[in-house]
């Protein structure tokens, strides 16, 4: 227990997973990548704007890189549990790389709208294959133990590429033009590479990979719906997500609406709900462990506060409230992530991914449409206050079930809330040795076999095994 609590305490546990010499040059690689993404789709969302006007028009670009997520996701996670991580991942982060280099093109040659929607939709489908992958490879990079601390670094580094990269495209796309913020994208992708390359085979903790009886996606399904506990952590994350986590809408509807604090209200709301991001990182990477009772307390928390903040009488009050959001809705995410990563079966971890990349690309085109309808219509604070209710009460339903669970009943005391349910960190592998089958295992021969009264024995066995035939003929 005194080792557990000098781990908890030391400052130095927050960053447990940079000890590892390759994490550490992934986790700078992703953090030039997200970088880069952020400047390329700030830099779209600009270009289908000034080319077209229409903010209906951009969101159909949004709606053509999701759409593949929910339709081919399945697929991707069957990949992703039957190939090489590292091998997938060369494959589409190239791919990636080409395709940003082919919009900065369109874009310098004031392509086409036609020609943007294809690079969207194709992106799409090579980041579904993307991210199943991307996830299996990140957490064979620490060992069980330090995968939750992984993620939350990967948090913070998400936020704080988010940041950097509408920062950096902010102030280039006025002097440089989009095109130059897709081709910074472009080369941000050979940092991916040249991380990928550095990866040496003793730093790769290996996972089970899929026998051919467990490979597939029929199989992916058959488990997935078997898996209770994934469901209905499936399921508040789909109301969450979808109700509870677009702040991106709500907050904009506050700001024009009863805020009445405009673009530079927004713009404010913006970075605090950043800030918020990189604490939550912060928090999430500095526990020893992310447990399932953190998930539910996450996801109260952030609801409760989403009804209230639907009250809120001015600007700096609501970010008062939007600030411990977004620093529960990182920790909600990153303690998810480690559960269903580590509460299911390691060779099927790829489709349980995928699985959860559905769920979230499913709630993002439900929730955003909705949101916004409801704040039209009922106004941008009785919205949050029937969201907020809404997911407070999925939280209580999804708690009241993992309490009657019969799959959670077996679990030891002091891991009923820690974990979804009991399960195998090694499962089935192809590369396991066979095992022999005892029904063909003979015991050797030997000496014994060669004794008088050993051969004779067998003689008498023969003779009263034959009469015993003639006399059940007669």
């Amino acid at each position: 227990m005194k080792g557990r609590t000098a781990v908890r305490s030391s400052p130095a546990s927050a960053f447990r997973a940079l000890r590892y010499p390759d994490y550490r040059r992934w986790a700078t690689a992703d953090f030039v990548s997200v970088t880069g993404a952020w400047m390329q789709n700030l830099g779209l969302n600009w270009f289908v704007l000034t080319k077209t006007g229409s903010p209906g028009l951009l969101g159909l670009s949004l709606l053509f890189q999701a759409l593949p997520g929910v339709l081919l996701a399945s697929w991707a996670g069957a990949l992703a549990d039957r190939w090489p991580a590292q091998r997938v991942l060369y494959v589409t982060q190239a791919l990636h790389g080409v395709l940003a280099l082919v919009l900065a093109g369109v874009a310098w040659a004031d392509g086409p709208l036609g020609a943007v929607y294809a690079i969207a939709l194709a992106g799409g489908v090579v980041s579904v294959f993307d991210g199943p992958a991307l996830g299996r490879f990140g957490s064979q990079l620490v060992t069980r133990e330090d995968l939750s601390n992984a993620l939350g670094l990967g948090s913070i580094l998400s936020s704080g590429g988010r940041i950097l990269g509408m920062g950096l495209a902010g102030a280039l796309v006025a002097v440089t033009g989009v095109p130059v913020l897709f081709l910074i994208n472009a080369l941000s992708f050979g940092a991916v590479l040249f991380a990928l390359a550095r990866v040496r085979p003793e730093g790769i903790h290996p996972i089970a990979s899929s026998p051919p009886e467990r490979a597939g996606v029929r199989a992916g399904v058959r488990y997935v719906c078997g898996h209770r506990p994934l469901i209905v952590l499936f399921a508040l994350t789909f109301v969450l997500s979808s109700l509870g986590r677009n702040y991106q809408v709500t907050m904009a509807a506050m700001s024009q609406g009863p805020l009445h604090a405009g673009a530079a209200g927004y713009s404010t709301l913006s970075v605090v709900f950043a800030a918020g991001t990189i604490v939550g990182g912060f928090v999430a990477a500095s526990r020893q462990e992310l447990t399932l009772h953190l998930v539910l307390a996450m996801a109260l928390g952030t609801s409760v506060l989403q009804a209230f903040s639907g009250a809120a009488p001015d600007l700096w009050t609501f970010a008062v409230a939007v600030f411990p959001i977004a620093v529960g809705a990182v920790v909600l995410d990153t303690a998810t992530s480690t559960r269903i990563q580590l509460d299911s079966d390691e060779d099927m971890r790829g489709r349980v991914l995928a699985a959860k990349g559905m769920v979230t690309a499913a709630s993002g085109a439900v929730g955003g449409p909705l949101l916004g309808w409801m704040s039209e219509t009922a106004g941008a604070g009785h919205a949050l206050q029937v969201a907020g209710a809404v997911t407070v009460a999925a939280t209580a339903g999804a708690w009241a079930l993992f309490s009657w669970m019969k799959e959670r009943r077996d679990l030891p005391r002091q891991q009923k809330w820690a974990r979804l349910a009991a399960v195998h960190p090694a499962s089935p592998s192809v590369d396991l040795p066979p095992v022999a089958d005892k029904a063909v295992v003979r015991p050797p021969r030997g000496p014994q076999w060669q004794r008088p009264g050993r051969r004779r024995t067998g003689r008498i066995a023969r003779r009263r095994n034959r009469a015993r035939s003639h006399a059940s003929v007669e």
